[in-house]
């Protein structure tokens, strides 16, 4: 049993606003129509660091409807491995097969085998891992993973008013009480480059 990669996902702790890129129809053969939005994120760990539970807000406004999405990521220290749940709003009571991998460095790679109008596709999430500027994208292969199709691009960067807000309240918390403060750790990774491989599911929209 190892537990080397249990802090893996620590540098995505905070909150984010999220500038995204995606393709609005991912089965669309010719796949030239993107639309651009933004987004907040904020992310807690969770069972004692082996989890976390990830918020993702898009407001109205925005190229898409509004909308709110949870992912899951948790541990397994069996197989030093990370596993990846997403829903939404867009499908509800709907939860996502989940992705599986874990970092090599600062790149992680996560996959599984989703069912997308009718058809089995291969998933593969990517992260690269950064203090202020992580970067997430999603792939899709039609053909077995022989080739891979990105449809999803999300850049992240901190919201700072967010921690400002979080800090003030902890402030004004610890002049009456200290223990009643509640502020989100803000965690500084560092920085990595990805390389696309040209080429989820609401199902599969499916932010990790």
């Amino acid at each position: 049993m190892t537990t080397s990669g249990v802090h893996s996902f620590d540098f995505l702790f905070g909150s984010w606003n999220v500038h995204n890129r995606k393709l609005v129809d991912h089965t669309d053969p010719i796949r030239d129509y993107w639309v651009e939005f933004e987004a907040t994120s904020e992310v807690v760990p969770a069972l004692e660091g082996s989890g976390n539970i990830d918020r993702f807000f898009v407001s109205e406004g925005s190229e898409l409807d509004a909308f709110e999405g949870l992912t899951l990521r948790l541990f397994n220290p069996s197989t030093d491995a990370w596993r990846i749940w997403w829903s939404s709003t867009r499908a509800p009571g709907v939860l996502d097969p989940p992705v599986e991998g874990r970092f090599v460095g600062d790149h992680g790679v996560f996959e599984c085998q989703d069912v997308i109008g009718g058809a089995t596709v291969d998933v593969r999430f990517e992260w690269l891992a950064d203090a202020t500027s992580p970067k997430w994208q999603q792939s899709f292969s039609w053909d077995a993973g022989r080739s891979w199709q990105l449809n999803w691009i999300m850049h992240l960067s901190p919201n700072d008013e967010a921690v400002d807000h979080q800090n003030s309240r902890a402030q004004f918390a610890s002049v009456g009480s200290a223990s009643r403060a509640r502020t989100m750790p803000i965690r500084t990774p560092k920085l990595l480059s990805i390389t696309a491989s040209p080429g989820t599911s609401d199902s599969s929209d499916s932010p990790g």
